[in-house]
């Protein structure tokens, strides 16, 4: 059985720095693709960043780019977010989503691409 499990969210001001954590366990996770996403109330979840598992590319958001980097610990089964110069408009649910079949760069940023889930963690941004 496939768990996703995050951890580090929590509240900062506005300039400060989270790192997002995802632990996985019940499947290979170094051949993995790995995503975040985001969510506010009454909204679709919103593509942030995802990493692969072949050559570890990385792909950004346009809203997040420059401010968040992704990368993964294969030893420690392991994905990150590290976030920077935090806004108060990155105050959401933060998920990070798992998929082991091979996702094109048109299909990586899509949420129903991905079949694995965790519960998601808040993130609180003041001003």
């Amino acid at each position: 059985q496939v768990q996703l499990v995050e951890s580090g969210g929590g509240l900062v001001q506005a300039g400060g720095s989270l790192r997002l954590s995802c632990a996985v366990s019940g499947r290979t996770f170094s051949t993995a693709v790995m995503g975040w996403f985001r969510q506010a109330p009454g909204k679709e979840r919103e593509f942030v960043s995802a990493i692969s598992w072949i050559g570890h590319t990385t792909y950004y958001a346009d809203s997040v780019k420059g401010r968040f980097t992704i990368s993964r610990d294969n030893a420690k089964n392991t994905v990150y977010l590290e976030m920077n110069s935090l806004k108060p408009e990155d105050t959401v649910v933060y998920y990070c989503a798992a998929d082991w079949e091979p996702l094109g760069v048109m299909d990586i940023g899509i949420a129903s691409r991905y079949d694995y889930w965790g519960q998601g963690t808040q993130v609180t941004v003041s001003s």
